[in-house]
């Protein structure tokens, strides 16, 4: 029964047109072209949109970040405890939002109260911290700065309708979503980015997966035998321990779909739990936006993961 199933973390509000987000940028350098269409379009929603100090920056000897750890981290903690911001919405994922997390003032985000926060990739890191240390759900989607957000009309208006009407989006399907194991089981969700979250392992304060969780997969550019590592990597510190369903997104130039396909069966399915495929959150087009922290129902035979309730309040 629902009523026996941990409804998850704490949800941020919803978004209303005349609300204030923030776009930060906690990884990777921003194309400038591309951050200014995706604020127009954030704009159309009537949203008011300010810019983190540090988004049009770059490191001054790193040039895969977008400036200093110190400076990033000022960014997005003066974004989540300014009262006027509804929302934090990453520009883009690339790499450095784990080097955040050592420079954020955790109590003072706590204090600071629920805030949406957005991102996906890379900002899986964000996601982990965000979900455990401030018991939030958190979303999963499409980056403001990004030719997924800015140019693929679809995937942008899954996003919208999640962060705006988020009880039209409850259920995740797509018609090539298969069954790799068979099932139904109901937990809430975790997960992302594969490599991000094989990369946190070992780290003292990696979150505890939850009780019969649902854990959500996808990665982009790495070949089989690396996601073969990274699943090892998981499966040995028990991550899946406690899964009680697997949902699998995207493996975008992972290399041949069918070698891909059989990694993935070869380490997760004897671990006896149901496994949906294809299910098109990831790095992909037409991109679904999902929630991490949330309780969630997954049923390999209807071909869906459905929310238990909206990913926002």
């Amino acid at each position: 029964m629902m009523d026996s199933v941990d409804l998850g973390r704490c949800r941020p509000r919803r978004l209303h047109a005349g609300d204030t987000v923030a776009v930060v940028a906690p990884a990777g350098p921003v194309p400038d072209d591309l951050l200014d269409a995706g604020i127009a379009h954030l704009e159309s929603w009537g949203l008011h949109v300010v810019v983190g100090k540090q988004v049009r920056r770059r490191h001054p000897r790193l040039g895969y970040l977008a400036g200093t750890d110190a400076d990033r981290a000022a960014d997005l903690q003066r974004a989540w405890c300014d009262p006027e911001v509804a929302g934090v919405l990453c520009a883009r994922g690339g790499y450095g939002s784990m080097r955040l997390l050592d420079h954020l003032d955790w109590p003072a985000m706590a204090t600071a109260g629920p805030k949406l926060l957005t991102g996906s990739s890379d900002v899986t890191a964000l996601h982990e911290a965000v979900v455990s240390r401030l018991g939030l759900v958190s979303v999963f989607g499409p980056m403001v700065a990004t030719r997924a957000f800015v140019e693929d009309a679809q995937a942008r208006e899954h996003f919208r309708r999640t962060l705006f009407e988020p009880e039209t989006v409850t259920t995740l399907t797509r018609s090539a979503a298969t069954a790799m194991v068979p099932g139904c089981a109901r937990g809430v969700t975790y997960g992302g980015n594969l490599s991000l979250l094989a990369g946190t392992l070992g780290t003292s304060d990696v979150p505890a997966p939850p009780e019969r969780g649902i854990a959500l997969l996808e990665d982009v550019t790495e070949e089989p035998y690396r996601l073969d590592r990274f699943l090892t990597q998981l499966l040995r510190a028990g991550w899946f321990d406690r899964a009680g369903a697997i949902a699998l997104g995207s493996w975008t130039d992972c290399g041949p779909p069918k070698e891909v396909r059989a990694v993935l069966l070869d380490l997760l399915g004897e671990l006896g739990i149901p496994i949906l495929e294809e299910l098109g959150f990831g790095h992909c087009a037409d991109q679904r936006t999902i929630a991490l922290g949330v309780a969630a129902e997954l049923d390999t035979e209807a071909r869906q993961l459905t929310l238990l309730q909206p990913a926002l309040a």
